[in-house]
């Protein structure tokens, strides 16, 4: 799949920092994935695509990442375009500080325009500038009262990002971070359809089962689902599990 998407260039003169122009563009692509996505419900998919778009969109980047929650509560590298990014990430996680966590956590952009010298997190930059990343830019991914986790971009030359690319990765992440929670909200409610489905189907197995049992030995609605649950018992499982055996027993016996 590939997307035409214009690569952001520097302002000229005085005008804005981002211009209509770039936002329509991020604007636009987004809601062309969310068209895709959102009929296939792939979220690896759609992490996979933001981080491409990242490198595409902002100016010097060569690589990119995402990074979110797992269902363990452990933070973890959802997408990344490269080994390193996901190196450098992991690094982080270890450490339990760097930029990237520092954006996720206090929802600010956090820009590093030399790993070589920065001093804030030199236990992390050191080691990430050995892997030939010199300039990092992180920003959160924010959608409701709490942050979804950080997007974040890496360049291999010094002092490759500034205000302009502070601007647009905030936009993307912003975008991104819609996106991602839109397509959780679906899997959940797909999720939350199949379990009241599947819970209706045990209803029905279980009432047709009981059914079976009236018929066959002249008895009560009562009667008939204590001796289903007695048989469960005996057979050491569960009610709607000798349901079904006792409904596909009668069907073949029937045929």
């Amino acid at each position: 799949m590939t997307w035409d998407v214009p690569r952001a260039g520097k302002p000229s003169g005085n005008g804005p920092v981002i211009d209509e122009l770039t936002a329509g563009q991020v604007a636009a692509v987004f809601a062309r994935m969310s068209g895709l996505l959102l009929s296939s419900d792939k979220v690896d998919t759609a992490l996979k695509l933001i981080t491409a778009l990242a490198v595409e969109m902002v100016p010097g980047t060569t690589g990119a990442g995402i990074s979110l929650m797992d269902r363990h509560g452990e933070r973890v590298t959802a997408a990344a375009t490269d080994q390193v990014v996901e190196w450098a990430d992991a690094l982080q996680y270890q450490l339990g500080h760097g930029p990237c966590l520092t954006a996720w956590s206090d929802r600010v952009v956090v820009r590093v325009d030399d790993l070589a010298v920065d001093e804030r997190w030199p236990s992390w930059s050191r080691p990430a500038a050995e892997l030939g990343l010199r300039s990092a830019l992180s920003a959160p991914m924010v959608a409701g009262p709490e942050p979804l986790g950080a997007l974040k971009v890496y360049a291999a030359q010094p002092r490759s990002y500034g205000e302009r690319e502070e601007q647009l990765l905030t936009m993307f992440a912003s975008q991104a971070a819609m996106l991602i929670s839109n397509m959780r909200t679906a899997q959940d409610a797909e999720r939350a359809s199949g379990q009241v489905a599947e819970a209706l189907r045990g209803r029905e197995v279980v009432e047709l089962a009981k059914g079976i049992i009236m018929a066959r030995d002249h008895v009560d609605e009562r009667t008939a689902f204590l001796t289903l649950a007695q048989l469960a018992e005996q057979e050491h499982t569960t009610v709607r599990h000798t349901a079904e055996r006792l409904a596909q027993s009668t069907v073949r016996r029937r045929r």
